[in-house]
């Protein structure tokens, strides 16, 4: 009798052991699975301070820096040096939101190649779509700008072209006026532009009849209303302008791509806003043929273009 008592008591025990080392095995996969997943929200949350506030990766998708920048280029660009921001849009929408701004190490300088909120085309008061673009800022607030036979000058002095700057072989006349110009209405082309003053914050701007149409979009932007009474007097605000005349309330840039006669930039859209600066380009990271499909991958791979990685952008 006590040893079958022995037996069952040895049963007990061991199942009793059996218990207690699952429950320990549980604990330690629920203890790893737990670090994994704390690793993956560490990680995420330091990518994405990283891509907020340092650096963010930026593709070249179409040829107007070339050939400065290709098409297939992969960057990197500083979001510090001009001051990051905050989150100007909800992931994957084009829905904006309020954003703030941290001081930068610099302001942006003629030269500096920058990717920015694109500001929205000639007439529109923003950008349908939240897009970046990226073009070297030729000119800064307080600047005039001109374009006399495809030579660019600043303050009236030759601005050098860019070492890879490409330009068309076609003969624009000075008489020949593109529609698409900005302003509307200048009568200028893309190769006999200006001359323009860039605005800046607390220019004033005479804006009557004769040029209402010229700065009516760019009022707008800066967050008025204007309107024409029917005596053709100009009001901002449902108020008359003091002297005629209109305060400018932020800085701009002028900004141009380095494919000068393929490149839709500040000659054809405006004036950029210093508010719409997302970053400074630094360097290429990676750069391949995109003209090659993913579904032939090595080929793809083949195409990389080795000599251009880790290439300073200026």
């Amino acid at each position: 009798m006590a040893d079958r008592n022995d037996s069952q008591d040895i049963r007990d025990n061991k199942t009793l052991s059996n218990s207690n080392e699952n429950k320990k095995d549980a604990k330690q996969k629920k203890s790893k699975t737990r670090e994994f997943f704390d690793a993956l929200v560490y990680a995420a949350v330091v990518a994405f301070i990283i891509k907020i506030f340092l650096f963010e990766a930026f593709r070249i998708p179409t040829g107007s820096m070339e050939k400065t920048l290709w098409v297939g280029d992969f960057l990197l660009v500083t979001k510090f040096t001009y001051g990051a921001t905050t989150p100007r849009n909800i992931p994957f929408t084009d829905i904006r939101l309020p954003y703030f701004k941290l001081p930068g190490f610099k302001e942006p300088e003629r030269g500096d190649i920058i990717v920015f909120d694109f500001p929205g085309d000639r007439d529109e008061l923003e950008s349908k779509e939240v897009v970046n673009y990226i073009k070297r800022c030729v000119a800064i607030a307080g600047d005039s700008v001109r374009i006399a036979g495809k030579k660019l000058y600043v303050n009236g002095e030759l601005f050098p072209n860019p070492p890879n700057a490409m330009f068309d072989n076609m003969n624009r006349p000075q008489s020949f006026s593109n529609p698409r110009m900005f302003p509307r209405g200048a009568g200028w082309n893309e190769d006999w532009y200006g001359p323009i003053r860039v605005p800046k914050k607390g220019d004033k701007v005479v804006i009557d009849s004769s040029n209402y149409d010229e700065w009516k979009t760019f009022v707008m932007r800066e967050g008025h209303t204007i309107s024409q009474t029917a005596d053709r007097k100009v009001l901002v605000d449902n108020a008359e302008l003091p002297g005629g005349e209109y305060t400018v309330g932020r800085d701009y840039l002028f900004m141009m791509g380095d494919n000068r006669n393929n490149s839709l930039d500040s000659r054809y859209w405006g004036f950029m806003p210093v508010e719409n600066v997302v970053g400074k380009a630094l360097l290429i990271y990676w750069s391949w043929d995109p003209s090659k499909s993913f579904l032939n991958f090595f080929e793809l791979l083949g195409s990389t273009r080795w000599e251009r990685i880790g290439n300073l952008i200026k």
